[in-house]
């Protein structure tokens, strides 16, 4: 049995007298609705819940050397990465979700980069910001951790030495195109070195 679909107003039941006239046309409202159920977008749980939390990243910063400086101006007024959700800097990893890495990191910081790391509630990501964060850089030696992902699992690397402030943004617009996606973090993808 064809179900007929409802073409106005009156066919939900409503009894207003501009409705009940047999030869009165949709009023202007009924003519700008149009068809409301094939307008409105339909979504599952969650690609709502990845979209929340691709527009609400808290970023955790973790400034060890120059690359630092860059990351503290995607907050001023020229760069404003508010813009994007990502406005408030957390100074806790408690209310933090993602992880700015940026500079070289000594072997020393390798265990409390990994405690601020652990302390951040789930789903976390974790940038590398700078080529001695990703790679270790120009210093290839005993002290410098050659890379953070030996320690954390890392979602984007942002390549430069020191990146500007645009690279970390787009850094950023693309860690958020993969939560939006709903591409798992990387600690569950790869898994993160003990």
């Amino acid at each position: 049995m064809a179900v007929r679909k409802k073409q106005r107003l009156a066919d939900y039941g409503l009894n207003s007298e501009r409705l009940l006239m047999p030869k009165k046309g949709p009023g202007v409202f009924e003519e700008e609705l149009g068809e409301l159920e094939d307008k409105l977008m339909l979504t599952t749980v969650a690609k709502a819940v990845h979209w929340a939390q691709g527009n609400s990243i808290w970023p955790d910063t973790f400034g060890l050397a120059c690359c630092a400086i860059e990351m503290m101006s995607i907050v001023s007024s020229r760069y404003d990465i508010a813009r994007f959700g990502a406005e408030v800097f957390r100074s806790s990893p408690r209310q933090a979700d993602l992880l700015i890495v940026s500079g070289r990191v000594a072997h020393k910081m390798a265990a409390p980069l990994r405690q601020i790391y652990d302390q951040m509630l789930e789903p976390k990501w974790v940038i590398a910001m700078g080529a001695c964060a990703s790679s270790g850089g120009m210093f290839n030696n005993y002290a410098i951790l050659q890379g953070v992902d030996k320690i954390v699992a890392v979602d984007i690397h942002v390549p430069g030495c020191p990146p500007r402030p645009e690279a970390l943004v787009e850094g950023i617009i693309r860690l958020q195109e993969k939560i939006k996606a709903g591409v798992a973090p990387a600690y569950e993808i790869r898994g993160v070195a003990s």
